[in-house]
């Protein structure tokens, strides 16, 4: 399974899986391509970021496309809140925690270049970094 499929998949498990954090409605996905968000709640104004690893749950996970956070951080605005679906195989047992982090500050982002020979050569991108040490809430865990 590739990387956005993986994503995708892992966005649908958040929608169905966890309330809003802020309201407890339910939340929904964002349209495709969607700048920056990948859900939000049916009830209030929360949204934020959706990223998916099939691994337990880690200091570092990738982010996506430098451009528009830089954007977004040079305006002014804040790093959007992060919802981390770690899944992985433990033993035999299927494992899963989705974590949400309200508040990602910008010195946890890490930029760097992808190389001459990938698919989207020379491009920015960013990474999580951190995150462990951050404040969290534990969503959904089994």
């Amino acid at each position: 399974m590739n990387n956005k499929t993986n994503g995708d998949i892992g966005e649908r498990e958040v929608v169905d899986l966890v309330p809003c954090p802020n309201c407890s409605k339910d939340l929904m996905l964002l349209p495709k391509n969607y700048p920056l968000y990948d859900v939000q709640c049916t009830g209030c104004s929360f949204r934020a970021q959706v990223k998916t690893n099939s691994i337990k749950p880690k200091n570092v996970i990738f982010g996506a496309g430098w451009e528009i956070m830089d954007k977004v951080l040079k305006s002014g605005y804040l790093v959007p809140p992060l919802i981390a679906n770690f899944k992985w195989d433990e033993s035999g047992t299927q494992r899963q925690e989705i974590h949400f982090f309200p508040f990602v500050p910008k010195q946890n982002l890490k930029k760097y270049k992808l190389s001459e020979n990938a698919r989207r050569s020379n491009y920015w991108m960013f990474r999580y970094e951190g995150l462990l040490g951050l404040p969290k809430y534990i969503l959904y865990s089994k």
